[in-house]
């Protein structure tokens, strides 16, 4: 059989819409930024030793809370996509839920729980609560449709459980792992509102350095140096993490139908109480929210949450919950209705060019690194020295909420996509389809299925994305994120418990939604 050849000019054609979003809302804040912020005085901050010790705390932080968040992930993925387990819909919405929740806030929470708040263990320990979830859907994406018989054969012969992970499992998911660790490693490099709120102010990081020199010290030079320096650090491990992927992409054993197994033995039960755990551990700072969002002075009620949605004298809230609530959704459905067709376009592409997919997955994968405070800041410097004020477009938004959704959307599909046995779509063209028909034959039920589920994780990251709305959004209409947040920084009890009230809602929302994907899918991805 002849392998499946498709037109280079339909695959350039096919990444063009994404690379058109990348490259217009990166290049054009950054180049503003960097316009307005470069100088002479740039070299000093380069060549300052303080510099590059914020760079190696981000890094080595960032390496231990990727390592923490895959290796906890590993035990609840294998429960809620290789057995069969009640109430999984629910676990799995519970786990997702912690991605989308604004850093901010449950930053917050983790201060009060945490009795060494204040320090790197609390950082690693907020990013896992984030990422955890990530890595589930990502692994679990693939191992959900992994062919048991491999498996079933070595323990056939005598090998022992771990034996069977580590030499048959783990092999075909280290495309799928690195990816998801390829994420975490990103999110909790360019993380904010967590290293702020519970990290050592003493310790700061290379996102939390660049906010405090653009907001509160007014040196943009420096936030453009720092912003310029992180986006090489970026490119250049984006590159190798790419380029060991596309190494690394074995597998070839996805099928059609899911395969999961009743609970058995000593090894399952474990790994069941294990995710027992971790699904109680994620959820204490939830509970914590919860909590607070009924405490009102020394008693228990539902006021905060009847002041959200009818503001009285006891606030400086203006906006009710229901203007920010439709804000949201509003914003986080045209953010999706973007992400997902687009992501899906260049993870097809990615799976099936032989050349420059390296540089291609790089540019896309960019979003995940480009620090999210100094593209808000690089828009709204651009409306107000540019030729175009862009404040007032209904789309600004939106589009910056699906650039950072659409990599998420690539990271779930494009596993599942490089996993697929190309002989496959070789048998259909010998039977006479197109390369585009035997894509959608052999390719496309796999993809459909992936894209439904990456739709869940791209709403829920638009519900609660903050850093560049922060700057972007219309301060009568704010999303729901940035209004708890503007909450928390006025002083006093109702402002404190409506802004506790909101992040429950938004929990309930996210929840919503993630559990929606999950109905929306295709009926035969039982496994996904």
């Amino acid at each position: 059989m002849q392998p499946v050849n498709y037109s280079r000019a339909g695959l350039i054609a096919l990444a063009a819409l994404p690379l058109t979003l990348v490259i217009s809302l990166i290049a054009i804040p950054l180049v503003v930024l960097l316009v307005n912020g470069l100088g002479p005085e740039s070299l000093d901050v380069l060549v300052a030793g303080s510099t590059w010790r914020i760079v190696g705390y981000t890094v080595i932080q960032a390496l231990l809370s990727t390592l923490v968040s895959v290796v906890c992930a590993i035990p609840a993925t294998y429960v809620l996509y290789r057995l069969r387990v009640p109430g999984r819909r629910i676990l799995l919405a519970l786990v997702t839920v912690p991605f989308v929740l604004p850093t901010v806030v449950v930053g917050l929470a983790f201060r009060e729980l945490l009795p060494f708040a204040g320090t790197t263990a609390a950082i690693i320990v907020a990013h896992a609560f984030f990422n955890i979830g990530l890595v589930i859907r990502i692994v679990g994406g693939v191992w959900g449709q992994l062919d048991p018989r491999p498996a079933q054969v070595a323990t056939t012969l005598g090998a022992p459980p771990w034996r069977v992970f580590t030499d048959v499992t783990v092999p075909q998911l280290r495309s799928a792992l690195l990816a998801s660790a390829i994420l975490v490693f990103l999110f909790s490099f360019t993380s904010f509102g967590v290293v702020l709120v519970v990290g050592d102010p003493a310790l700061p990081t290379i996102e939390v350095e660049i906010y405090r020199k653009a907001i509160q010290i007014l040196d943009l030079n420096a936030a453009a140096t720092l912003t310029l320096l992180q986006l090489v650090i970026i490119v250049v491990a984006l590159a190798f993490a790419v380029r060991l992927q596309a190494q690394v992409s074995t597998g070839r054993n996805l099928t059609a139908e899911t395969h999961r197994e009743p609970i058995r033995g000593l090894g399952n039960a474990c790994a069941v109480a294990a995710t027992g755990a971790l699904v109680a551990a994620l959820l204490l700072p939830i509970i914590a929210l919860a909590a607070r969002s009924i405490r009102v002075g020394d008693g228990w009620g539902l006021q905060w949450f009847v002041e959200i949605f009818n503001p009285t004298d006891t606030t400086t809230r203006a906006t009710t919950a229901w203007t920010s609530l439709t804000v949201s959704l509003r914003y986080a459905a045209i953010a999706t209705a973007i992400a997902v067709p687009l992501g899906v376009m260049a993870a097809v592409v990615l799976s099936l060019a032989r050349r420059g997919r390296t540089r291609l997955d790089t540019v896309i994968s960019l979003p995940l690194g480009v620090s999210a405070v100094s593209i808000g800041l690089g828009l709204l410097l651009f409306s107000l020295t540019g030729p175009l004020d862009l404040r007032g477009w209904s789309l600004l938004v939106p589009l910056g909420q699906a650039l950072v959704a659409m990599p998420l959307v690539v990271r779930v599909v494009l596993p599942v996509l490089r996993s697929i046995d190309p002989r496959l779509r070789e048998v259909a063209a010998t039977l006479g389809a197109s390369p585009a028909r035997a894509w959608l034959l052999v390719d496309g039920p796999l993809a459909l299925r992936a894209a439904a589920i990456s739709a869940g994780l791209a709403a829920a990251v638009s519900l609660g994305e903050f850093g560049a709305t922060a700057f972007l959004v219309r301060a009568d209409a704010p999303t729901v994120p940035v209004q708890i947040v503007r909450l928390l920084g006025r002083p006093g009890e109702a402002n404190l418990g409506q802004a506790a009230a909101l992040s429950v809602i938004l929990i309930v929302l996210t929840a919503l939604v993630v559990g929606l994907a999950e109905r929306a899918r295709p009926a035969k991805s039982t496994g996904w």
